[in-house]
């Protein structure tokens, strides 16, 4: 089992930058897929990046593709969001998850664990 907490959320101008970090209990981190996922109001939970056990396979949401970029360091047992180029559709409470399935998947009920969230919003 592996417990997952989130931080670096907050308020930011479109157009700036954000950082948002998970930080995993447990001693096995690098034997879970990890995931951000994120939850507008009234809207479905949505999936942006996902990274392989060991960090050298990342997969990303077309919508934050070449703004977003997840990392890991197992070592650390944490997990980054680096968030650039933020646009107001971005605005949503983010989710960091781990999965103890090593192949990649972008539906959220393949994840196993989840953190409590964090709060990302973007001001026009």
């Amino acid at each position: 089992q592996v417990q997952l907490v989130e931080s670096g959320g907050g308020l930011v101008q479109a157009g700036g930058s954000l950082r948002l970090s998970c930080a995993a209990s447990g001693r096995t981190f690098n034997s879970y897929t990890m995931a951000w996922f994120r939850q507008a109001p009234g809207k479905e939970r949505e999936f942006v990046a996902t990274i392989s056990r060991n960090g050298g396979y990342t997969n990303y949401a077309d919508s934050v593709r070449g703004r977003f970029i997840i990392s890991r360091d197992n070592p650390k047992n944490t997990m980054n969001l680096q968030m650039n180029s933020l646009e107001t559709e971005d605005t949503a409470v983010y989710y960091c998850a781990a999965s103890t399935g090593a192949i990649i998947r972008r539906d959220y009920r393949e994840y196993d664990y989840w953190g409590q969230g964090t709060q990302v919003t973007v001001s026009s």
